[in-house]
């Protein structure tokens, strides 16, 4: 089949890039002209383990097709998806959807034969009908079907996911683009996946739903280790009993930071506020909004305990910045909380992250990137593991920081606390 991606961000990208090794051709649609320079290059913006490999091979098949020139992709194209972001708007809690309706309006202007258009952003539900309605024309005339398919891509693990998907969602009432999109995914739902069809509202608000699920998860088992830090008990035990429950599960019962990335903040936020605007209240999803906010501050502020509440002059070393491993991705990591506030306090602050330096910290004169995790532990008082990035797990900590008294707080639970204490190390977890 002919797919156009209309966005190169994250999802779009990883979607199209994977839809050409399946052996279709896509188009890839961006505004950005650098951007899509780099892509012909054989560059991809995004750190996504195994996405330049597959990228570089189907460009190289002319599967793929790099392009601004959104008119001849839509022309050539069967199947369109929107894949621009929806990020919280300013001072508000809502999704901002301009960039979604921005190309819904050039769509009016290019299609003269059918066209499925598919929105793969994550948007609120009565988005698809509000972009029906901006195409009113074209679907009056039968040229287009409006269909919501939400994508569950996680960063570092989205190859992976979009093969072997838990399910496929897809919104639509017309039994022809149902068909269609069946074809088209039919290489990967053989794979004992879900092909699940549905409304389009429906579509839309499982997306929210899933995401502000799984974030109060996260929420749910850091409250449960602030418990366990006062009555002596060990997360861990409590996330494994729980989780060998099948009614419950044990993914994302792992306590450590906030939560933070491009899905689970914004998405709990837009869901909030799309109760709001049908008079309904979703009083849990608020609840885990302002815990995961309060965690930031409480996690930062046990730092401070750690080293005695005088953090000034402290050298502080941050091993991983980024909201979780194998990504790039800074958006709403706790660290751009906890470093500018450490730096605030006076304390000395390198960090290493394996995905390389961050601009988010460059305004600041007492945090430096290292280049190597030896030379961001030397000599430090305290080392925080913020990210579990793999290169963090079986470190020789006295050998690295060479110095007699330092501190690990471990805010991923990666080592056991009591071979740190037989190897005299000063150690600190999450609900430990």
């Amino acid at each position: 089949m002919k797919l156009c991606m209309i966005g190169t961000g994250y999802v779009g990208l990883v979607s199209g890039v994977c839809f050409s090794d399946m052996g279709n051709t896509v188009y890839c649609v961006d505004k950005d002209q650098k951007k899509i320079n780099s892509l012909n290059n054989g560059k991809v913006p995004i750190y996504e383990p195994g996405l330049e490999e597959i990228l570089r091979k189907n460009f190289k098949q002319k599967r793929l097709i790099f392009t601004s020139d959104l008119k001849t992709a839509i022309m050539n194209s069967d199947i369109i998806f929107i894949c621009v972001g929806t990020p919280t708007k300013k001072n508000s809690n809502s999704a901002d959807l301009k960039y979604v309706f921005q190309v819904a309006n050039e769509l009016k202007k290019y299609i003269k034969k059918y066209k499925i258009v598919i929105t793969k952003s994550t948007v609120p539900v009565t988005t698809g009908d509000k972009i029906e309605k901006i195409l009113k024309n074209l679907k009056n005339k039968n040229l287009v079907d409006i269909v919501s398919n939400p994508e569950f891509l996680r960063e570092g693990e989205a190859i992976r996911d979009f093969f072997s998907p838990d399910r496929v969602v897809i919104g639509t009432d017309s039994n022809k683009a149902n068909k269609i999109l069946k074809s088209l995914y039919l290489p990967i739902i053989k794979k004992n996946s879900r092909y699940f069809s549905t409304s389009r509202r429906g579509a839309e608000l499982i997306k929210y739903a899933s995401n502000a699920f799984l974030a109060t998860k996260i929420s749910y088992i850091n409250e449960l280790a602030n418990l366990c830090e006062k009555t002596g008990v060990d997360i861990k035990d409590i996330s494994f009993g729980m989780g060998s429950d099948q009614r419950i599960g044990e993914r994302f019962l792992r306590a450590g930071p906030a939560y933070g990335g491009s899905c689970f903040p914004k998405d709990t936020r837009a869901l909030v506020d799309t109760s709001k605007n049908f008079n309904t209240n979703l009083s849990i999803v608020k609840s885990v909004i302002k815990s995961n906010d309060d965690r930031k501050l409480l996690l930062t502020r046990k730092i401070e305990t750690i080293l005695g509440k005088n953090v000034r002059n402290k050298n502080i070393t941050f091993l991983g910045v980024t909201f979780k491993p194998n990504t790039d991705d800074m958006r709403e990591a706790s660290s751009l909380f906890m470093i500018p506030y450490l730096n605030n306090k006076g304390a000395k602050i390198r960090y290493f992250d394996p995905s390389g330096y961050k601009k988010e910290f460059e305004k600041f004169k007492k945090v430096k990137f290292c280049k190597d995790i030896s030379a961001a532990c030397l000599k430090s008082d305290l080392i925080i593991i913020h990210t579990e990035w793999n290169e963090f797990k079986l470190l020789n900590f006295k050998k690295i920081v060479k110095k007699s008294k330092f501190t690990v707080y471990d805010m991923r639970n990666i080592y056991n606390p009591s071979k740190m204490k037989v190897n005299g190390i000063k150690y600190f977890g999450i609900g430990r």
